[in-house]
């Protein structure tokens, strides 16, 4: 096969990434926003938008069936990064070409798991990015890219609308509000029940944690873009994200790292267990935060996500090199407060990045501990397939990095309805009214201003 060549154009200033995607890719049928703008955390900001074209363009759609698709994404990095050079010096550190997309949920059926519940959506749907736009936020900095044989000219068009952005601007729409009607897929009393039957499980001795879930259910949205919009206004993350795929969108405002590997080999996991919520009093809001970071349980919760995550990330890192530079931390978020750890260490020669996400997959603050018994549990609770929540999205480059959060707080798109997942951590000393309100709370930091939740139960 022929070469792949990078080609770039430096626009010298940060582009607006909305207007970015209105103007470049809202056309598209498939297309992306990683939007890291919206973080007040010291790591260096950047977004990055981008869709596939060209005679080279790729999406790679997958079902749990169709086999082992961390192999076959793992081979198909390997196979454009031997197309390609040396990576440009403006686009060291930052994203480079690669894939981006999301593995969901059922695919812990490869990683130990059961294939118990069948998603209406893809398990996995991975985005061969050779057109996109790279955003440096606190560099002031914005990249154009192609990755191709030849140049077809896109370049050269997006450099012209870039120009226009830049000397006069963009008229963007208001944003409309949303009305929408939302129900619970298991009810109080249902989630209430689920819980006890946790509880019994706890007891028994079977599982330490357990991360139950519920699904928000809401009609379809006219438009999943302004849906994300609103969501991104009213609940900004670190995270946040926006992927379309014909008619499925996944519009995330996710605050958690699943993990991310550097240039030189690091891997690092951002787990969160411990949610609170924001007090519009500044003492108040200050006392909640302190309450989140002293309750016990809060933190026998986190500690035991943080040792699962240790093993697994020690199972493809160097001896020794796994460690946590950060113990439970708060984190203050628009609508609440988390409690973060984080652990690192370095992968062994000759394991990809792919390889520990394999390892760690699915992310442990989304099942609870020990892994597999306690997956085994959650499959006879849940009532369907947590599809693209609870799994991970972002970016894997042909250079071997990686940036992936894990799905939260985040709404699945169709044409027949918005699926919004929702949970929380069950223990021993768990109050259940107490873990129903929690997944609540989260529940409608995803939804924001845009429903009713109303015979929730709070």
């Amino acid at each position: 096969m022929s070469a792949l060549r990078w080609f770039v154009r430096t626009v010298d200033r940060a582009l607006d990434g909305e207007t970015v995607y209105r103007e470049l890719l809202a056309g598209e049928p498939v297309a992306f926003w990683l939007d890291g703008s919206l973080t007040d955390r010291a790591a260096r900001r950047v977004s990055v938008l981008g869709t596939t074209l060209g005679a080279d363009a790729e999406v790679v759609v997958r079902e749990v069936a169709d086999g082992d698709v961390f192999a076959e994404v793992q081979e198909l990095i390997a196979g454009r990064a031997a197309r390609l050079d040396g990576v440009p010096a403006e686009l060291t550190g930052v994203f480079n070409g690669g894939y981006v997309g999301y593995f969901g949920y059922e695919l812990k059926a490869l990683t130990g798991g059961a294939v118990a519940h069948e998603s209406p959506t893809p398990d996995a749907l991975w985005i061969w990015a050779n057109r996109f736009v790279v955003i440096d936020h606190d560099r002031d900095v914005s990249h154009l890219v192609s990755v191709d044989s030849v140049d077809d000219g896109w370049l050269e068009r997006a450099a012209r609308i870039a120009a226009h952005w830049s000397m006069s601007g963009v008229d963007v729409p208001a944003i409309a509000r949303l009305d929408l009607e939302a129900h619970l897929e298991q009810d109080r009393a249902a989630y209430l029940a689920g819980i006890g039957k946790c509880m019994a499980a706890l007891e028994a001795g079977e599982t330490y944690e357990v991360c139950l879930t519920n699904r928000v259910r809401l009609p379809a949205v006219p438009d999943p873009f302004e849906f994300f919009l609103w969501q991104r206004a009213h609940n900004p993350a670190p995270y946040a994200a926006f992927l379309r795929y014909g008619d499925l969108a996944v519009a995330s405002s996710s605050p958690e790292r699943f993990l991310t590997v550097d240039a030189d080999g690091w891997a690092e996991c951002r787990p969160i267990k411990g949610t609170a919520p924001r007090d519009p009093d500044p003492a108040a809001d200050q006392l909640a935060a302190k309450s989140l970071a002293e309750d016990e349980k809060t933190r026998a919760e986190n500690l035991m996500i943080v040792d699962l995550i240790r093993n697994d990330l020690g199972r493809v890192s160097e001896p020794g090199t796994v460690h946590v530079p950060q113990l439970m931390e708060v984190e203050s978020y628009r609508t609440v407060h988390q409690l973060v750890t984080t652990v690192r260490g370095r992968l062994r020669s000759g394991v990809s990045a792919v390889d520990a996400v394999r390892a760690c997959f699915p992310p442990g603050s989304m099942t609870g501990a020990p892994k597999i018994r306690t997956m085994e549990i959650l499959d006879q609770l849940e009532r369907s397939a947590r599809g693209v929540y609870s799994g991970v999205l972002g970016y894997l480059t042909v250079d071997g990095r990686a940036d992936l959060s894990v799905v939260i707080r985040t709404a699945v798109l169709t044409p027949s309805e918005t699926v919004i997942g929702a949970g929380g951590a069950i223990v021993l000393d768990s109050e259940p009214v107490a873990e129903y309100d929690e997944m609540v709370l989260k529940a409608t930091a995803a939804v924001g201003a845009n429903a009713a939740a109303e015979g929730w139960g709070r």
